[in-house]
């Protein structure tokens, strides 16, 4: 998906409605070059982040818009920021989804929420998506291969 952050716009946004921490990769922060926003130290790590625990480097509270024109909503929302390799430049989560009210179709790759009286959208790129899936897939590299290929078709090993 792609959004606009502190009046950036930011490509590549991986979509996560099982996780509870909305994630902007230090990269990502670093190409934007906010001012003007505090940053907030956290000590919390994020458990189950990319297969292993991260520390994140502190928290920041950023306008997310979602949407285009007269369907555009904007909140206030806080990001963990964390220094890892990604092939997303960042993550939302279900406290972002929770405040646009928004739901999503990974299906359909689309997430919709209330705007005003009517409803909004954002389309994600198929090509985009398998492309990012496939830079997580590399950067896990040899575990992801041994994960796939525990699964096997028919009754026994």
């Amino acid at each position: 998906m792609t959004a606009t952050i502190a009046n950036y716009y930011v490509a590549k946004i991986f979509i996560d409605n099982r996780s509870s921490v909305n994630v902007l990769f230090k990269s990502t922060l670093d190409q934007m070059k906010v001012e003007g926003f505090e940053f907030e130290p956290i000590s919390t790590p994020l458990y189950g982040f990319a297969g292993h625990d991260i520390q994140s480097l502190g928290q920041i509270v950023l306008p997310l818009s979602l949407g285009t024109d007269l369907r555009r909503v904007t909140k206030m929302i806080a990001f963990a920021v964390v220094d890892t390799p990604t092939a997303y430049n960042g993550i939302l989560r279900r406290p972002a989804l929770k405040d646009f009210r928004a739901v999503a179709s990974t299906y359909h790759q689309k997430l919709k929420f209330p705007v005003g009286k009517g409803v909004g959208a954002l389309c994600g790129d198929q090509k985009v998506a398998r492309r990012c899936y496939e830079g997580v897939v590399k950067k896990e590299g040899k575990r992801a291969r041994v994960e796939v290929n525990m699964i096997r078709k028919g009754r026994s090993w």
